[in-house]
């Protein structure tokens, strides 16, 4: 989704939620510990749909935005039926990847507190470490390509403070362009502890090309087409590595959802009738499942050329607006939630905030080598 502002708000959905203010330290930040001459972090996110960089400044809360961009390039284009990279979509996602290169230069970002990834589409295509590497020469920037836990924990990371402190459990739902990653966390104490992980490799692209949408079709082929994308992801999903005992805890209404990615955030700016996309109105906010549903629904009706004109989706994304809502729906079948928060951040807020939590680590001491006296690491 486009970024706007960075500044939390009140949250105005009636569902209750975690007690405490509305967004949180690995959002937005707050007042800063180590003011302006703290160092900038750079994340940048190369996924199958979307290339996304933050620059951020740690505050005493987590961090301050300095700046931001996305870009949809669709890197995984047609990967799905030819195991490559399209020249085209690989074209995009450098010029996009150039721009980000240049924006870490004019902030002045070290080359060692950037931290950039590529996930789905260059971990599965054939040719994404040569793509890799031909970014490396051309731009400056070393992507590293990490696998779908690494994936899942950053995400995790980037928003456990959306996490209602009184819910017994919480699924995470990264939804992206070629894969989507749950997280499953059960609250031990005053936390969470991760119970299993699985990554589907099912994004919103990868549907969206399985299942076009029907053109000049009646509403019978509309539902039935809609209903094919959500069996399709709810068969990826149907080997949860998790017990029975824990989605009890969901049906019994003992756990949320915590949803990541354009999938949510899209339905959530529908759901808010927003003009334009405000991220810190989407940001945190709580959505029951029947306002998810409703929100698709409207979806479904607006057809292709509707969704194009709302300002929350665009033309970019609407072909694959309906395909991440039968993904959450898929979700929500097999893992009934009445809550479910939507998260306006996730992999480059957690590179960010694990950086940052590793920098502030003291530095341990070791003895030098023929010496009794400790002696400062490097």
């Amino acid at each position: 989704m486009p970024e706007t502002g960075d500044a939390p708000t009140r949250d105005r959905s009636p569902h209750r939620g975690p007690r405490g203010r509305r967004g949180g330290a690995g959002a937005s930040g707050g007042s800063s510990a180590q003011g302006r001459e703290a160092p900038l972090y750079g994340a940048l996110d190369l996924g199958t749909n979307n290339c996304r960089l933050l620059i951020a400044r740690p505050s005493r809360d987590g961090f301050q935005v300095v700046d931001s961009f996305s870009r949809i390039v669709r890197l995984g284009e047609g990967l799905s039926r030819t195991g490559r990279l399209d020249d085209a979509a690989m074209d995009r996602a450098y010029d996009a990847l150039m721009l980000c290169a240049e924006r870490v230069g004019r902030k002045g970002v070290s080359p060692d507190r950037l931290m950039a990834v590529a996930t789905q589409a260059c971990r599965q295509a054939d040719n994404g470490a040569a793509f890799i590497e031909r970014v490396r020469t051309g731009t400056g920037l070393k992507l590293r390509i990490i696998d779908p836990i690494e994936e899942a924990k950053l995400a995790v990371e980037g928003c456990q403070n959306l996490f209602d402190p009184e819910a017994e459990a919480v699924l995470v739902v990264d939804v992206g362009g070629g894969s989507t990653e749950l997280s499953w966390l059960l609250r031990k104490g005053t936390g969470y502890d991760l119970q299993g992980w699985m990554s589907a490799p099912i994004g919103v692209v990868t549907l969206a090309e399985r299942h076009p949408e029907p053109v000049d079709a009646d509403a019978g082929a509309h539902v039935a087409w809609y209903e094919a994308m959500v069996a399709d992801m709810g068969r990826g999903i149907a080997e949860a590595p998790v017990g029975q005992d824990l989605r009890e805890v969901f049906v019994a209404g003992r756990a949320h959802m915590v949803g990541t990615s354009g999938a949510i955030t899209s339905l959530a700016g529908i759901h808010l009738n927003l003009r334009r996309y405000q991220r810190n109105l989407v940001d945190g906010l709580w959505m029951s499942r029947a306002d998810c549903e409703a929100a698709a629904e409207r979806l479904k009706a607006l057809g292709p050329k509707g969704r194009a004109a709302e300002a929350c989706i665009g033309p970019d994304r609407a072909d694959l607006v309906l395909a991440g809502a039968a993904i959450m729906e898929a979700v929500q079948r097999a893992w009934p939630s009445e809550r479910v928060r939507v998260a306006d951040r996730g992999l480059r807020e957690g590179l960010l905030l694990q950086r940052m939590r590793e920098d502030r680590r003291p530095r341990r001491r070791r003895r030098r080598r023929g010496s009794s006296s400790p002696q400062q690491a490097g």
